[in-house]
């Protein structure tokens, strides 16, 4: 994927504990810590986003739905 250089400011002590773990080689570089970092927070944002759609779903509702879209198909739901 093609990338785009952008300049970012940063805290100085974060920016010595980023090239800390530069000089460790848990990253290639800062670029690729500050991508790395981006990537994993968005992902984990995602996920929360996720999780707090479901928890506002009705259990009884959605099974109700996925029953009638079973309907007439012969398939039934396990016993859990």
């Amino acid at each position: 994927m093609p990338k785009t250089k952008v300049a970012v400011t940063l805290e100085a002590d974060l920016l010595k504990r980023v090239d800390e773990l530069v000089g460790k080689r848990r990253f290639k570089n800062r670029s690729h810590a500050v991508e790395t970092a981006l990537a994993e927070k968005l992902a984990r944002l995602a996920r929360v986003r996720l999780a707090r759609e479901c928890a506002n779903l009705d259990p009884q509702e959605e099974k109700t739905f996925a029953e009638e879209g079973l309907a007439g198909s012969g398939d039934t739901w396990p016993e859990y």
